[in-house]
C-alpha cells in the first residue's frame, strides 16, 4: 500500500511508483474522477487544443464557434432533463 500526507493547503505528493504507473512528469495534469467513497486518479493526455489539426476537415477551425456550439446544446440538454 503507497499513502502520503495531505499538506497544510491541500496539497499531496503522488508517490514515485504511482507518477511511473500513470505516466505523469511535472507540469502534466491530471483529473480527480470521485466514484463513490473513493477517488479515480486520470491523467489528461490530450486536450482539444493539443488535438488541433489531427483531423482533417475543410475550411477555418473556429474552436471559440464550436466551443459555444457545444455549451448552448449542453444547456438545451439539461433544461430538457430539468423538465423547464
Amino acid at each position: 500500500m503507497l499513502y502520503t500526507r495531505v499538506g497544510r493547503r491541500g496539497q499531496i505528493v503522488l508517490p514515485k511508483e504511482v507518477r511511473m504507473k500513470i505516466q505523469v512528469a511535472e507540469g502534466d495534469q491530471i483529473a480527480f474522477i470521485l466514484d463513490g467513497e473513493q477517488v479515480v486518479i486520470i491523467p489528461i493526455t490530450h486536450t482539444l487544443l493539443k488535438m488541433r489539426g489531427r483531423v482533417r476537415v475543410r475550411g477555418r477551425q473556429d474552436f471559440d464557434s464550436i466551443r459555444s456550439q457545444v455549451k448552448a446544446k449542453r444547456a438545451q440538454r439539461m433544461r430538457r432533463q430539468d423538465g423547464s
